[in-house]
């Protein structure tokens, strides 16, 4: 590092507690799907004190209806915003850049499984816990404070930079999209996820869908005269597995080879019946089921459609009553790209700078926001940030020192990847 990049590490260093108080005022606030807004209004007011400009882009369906990427969900869209903040260049000959986060996180519940409140974060042991400590609040203040730092330590920008805080990654990606089709891209997008300090060059598919059986209902006292849905549902979830071992067993890509078990079929709700003495009327289930690269969402999607079909040729009930399957919320591809891009081999430079080592690269079983940025975007984008554990499960925490280090490493990217203009 030279002289000026010295002083821009220093800088994030004399930040940290900034960044760090952010993260838990972020914590603090309890955004899952619907409950946005109010961590939404701390970004935006948090910007605004940062000296940026920042603006609520609304994600709006009439707008991003005809877009290939849009997911249809059964909510509505009412006070649904991202923040975004756009910091314009202070000279010419840079690359562009976007530092995308998102700010919505998963239900807890149960909050009976958690040490301490989940929306009340703790410092222990050099780790801050919470739910979104990693996934990933720390994150979208380590990018904020990232270009702080480069600001505080008198420098400006060739090119331009745009935060973007969003909403619904969690559910569908539809803040990202609306932040897409409202204009915004750049040559090169970093993502914190809590992947650790690595660069994410692969991504799974992943997609949503509803299962709904109807049965028949009668006292428990003649039950052999009914149809009970719950039973029935369990031949598809049966049916269901042995597609997910299909998956898993043939046509795999070469960076999932050395991946046990990459594809996951995930029965994430499962209702049914109303009454114990009652044979049970109407149940389903809510699934997410990945693929791999390669794959399209509407092949996936007439795969499961064939593979319940086939279940309701054996079943006489299920074949005058066939089950209503519905897709909803993600519809991802997957993607696999060059781990040798101009923008990876900067963000690697830089880790290398920070720690003497290079940067490893990560081969995700899951989908991100990049996808977006790949698909509908010139980018070059890929994922960087803390480290972690229990994202989506009970006393979720990050690791303090990861946070910094994922701030310096996105200053140092600022200065190579955009260029430093002296103040």
């Amino acid at each position: 590092m030279d002289k000026k990049e010295e002083k821009i590490i220093r800088t994030v260093e004399r930040l940290a507690d900034d960044l760090i108080d952010l993260t838990c005022r972020l914590v603090q606030e309890p955004s899952t799907l619907g409950n946005e807004a109010s961590v939404v209004d701390l970004m935006k007011t948090e910007l605004e004190k940062l000296s940026f400009s920042p603006l609520l882009l609304p994600v709006d369906p009439s707008l991003l209806a005809d877009h290939p990427g849009f997911a249809t969900v059964p909510w509505n869209y009412e006070n649904k915003n991202n923040v975004v903040a756009v910091r314009p260049a202070d000279g010419e000959g840079g690359k562009s850049a976007i530092f995308n986060g998102h700010l919505d996180v998963v239900d807890p519940e149960p909050v009976s499984f958690w040490d301490t409140d989940p929306f009340e974060p703790v410092i222990r042991n050099g780790r801050i816990y919470g739910r979104g400590a990693g996934d990933m609040k720390s994150g979208v203040a380590a990018m904020t404070y990232a270009i702080n730092a480069v600001e505080k330590a008198g420098f400006g920008l060739q090119a331009p930079v745009t935060i973007e805080a969003v909403v619904e990654e969690e559910c569908c990606g539809n803040g990202t999209l609306a932040c897409m089709a409202a204009g915004y891209d750049a040559d090169a997008v970093l993502i914190p996820e809590p992947f650790g300090p690595t660069i994410l060059t692969s991504q799974l598919g992943v997609l949503w869908f509803k299962v709904t059986i109807e049965g028949k209902p009668v006292h428990v006292l003649e039950a052999p005269a009914g149809t009970n849905s719950i039973e029935k549902i369990f031949l598809v979830i049966r049916a269901l597995r042995k597609l997910e071992a299909a998956l898993n067993d043939s046509d795999i890509p070469e960076a999932y080879r050395e991946i046990p078990h990459p594809i996951n079929l995930n029965i994430g709700m499962l209702n049914g019946g109303n009454w114990p003495s009652t044979v049970p009327a109407i149940s389903e289930m809510h699934c997410r089921l990945s693929y791999f690269p390669g794959t399209t969402y509407k092949e996936i999607c007439h795969k499961i459609k064939e593979t319940i079909q086939a279940v309701q040729i054996d079943d006489p009930w299920l074949s005058e009553n066939p089950p209503i399957i519905e897709f909803y919320g993600f519809r991802s591809d997957g993607h696999t790209i060059s781990r040798n891009l101009p923008a990876f081999n900067t963000l690697n430079d830089c880790h290398k700078s920070l720690c003497g080592k290079d940067a490893e690269e990560y081969i995700a079983t899951c989908t991100t926001d990049l996808r977006a940025f790949h698909f509908f975007g010139k980018s070059q984008c890929t994922c960087f940030g803390p480290s972690g554990a229990n994202y989506h499960g009970a006393n979720e925490w990050v690791d303090i020192q990861s946070v910094i280090h994922t701030a310096k490493a996105y200053a140092l990217f600022l200065a190579r990847w955009c260029g430093l203009v002296d103040d």
